[in-house]
């Protein structure tokens, strides 16, 4: 499939990019995309989640009341799970949420997302470009060139530029992140994905 590379004041030039069939073209693979963004968002999760049990909390062990002959139920410490400010029974405990995933398929979920990107025509291919300096304004108008609102957009760039970056810091919805950084989650969730035209010649090299 060819398509048309813009500038970033919107027109289209007269160069054409041919995308590779092997990346843009494959048959999604659902359930690959589904284990991919799970591990990514589990691996967003700190896991210091953590709650007191009973034996952790400070308090008397004296037994409250004795055992029969009350006509209620039986009653330990204060710090039974039962009464207000005791221990909690099963409580979250530290741990690391993250699980294991082979390359190939994680090469498959992005190529799966990839194709789907294009056969909902949410590609534009933009030419290489750098600021002089951070500037929100500058960034912004790229968006207006596309007539984009409120969309989530996603550009990718071969390498880390600074000035493109913190330029684009300050507009919600909107993300920056290089080749290396492109993952599942993050092309599945922008409206529209921008690609320089050298990003778009790694990202064939990395996953075709």
């Amino acid at each position: 499939m060819e398509l048309v590379v813009h500038k970033i004041t919107g027109e289209a030039t007269d160069k054409k990019v041919q995308l590779n069939d092997e990346v843009f073209g494959i048959e999604p693979n659902d359930h690959a995309i589904y284990l991919d963004t799970k591990q990514y968002l589990a691996n967003q999760r700190q896991g210091t989640h953590k709650s007191k049990e009973r034996s952790e909390l400070s308090g008397s062990t004296k037994k409250l009341k004795k055992q029969k002959g009350t006509g209620s139920a039986r009653y330990g410490d204060v710090k039974s799970p039962v009464f207000k400010g005791g221990g909690r029974v099963f409580g979250p405990k530290p741990r690391d949420y993250n699980f294991k995933l082979n390359k190939k398929l994680k090469r498959l979920a992005r190529r799966s997302a990839l194709s789907y990107k294009v056969l909902d025509q949410q590609i534009i291919v933009l030419e290489d470009f750098t600021f002089d300096s951070p500037r929100t304004k500058s960034f912004k108008a790229i968006l207006d060139s596309f007539k984009i609102d409120y969309s989530k957009t996603l550009f990718v760039m071969p390498a880390v530029d600074t000035n493109v970056v913190l330029s684009s810091r300050n507009i919600q919805r909107t993300k920056v992140t290089t080749v290396g950084s492109l993952n599942t989650y993050d092309i599945l969730n922008a409206s529209k994905l921008f690609i320089s035209e050298s990003s778009l010649k790694t990202i064939e090299e990395l996953l075709a």
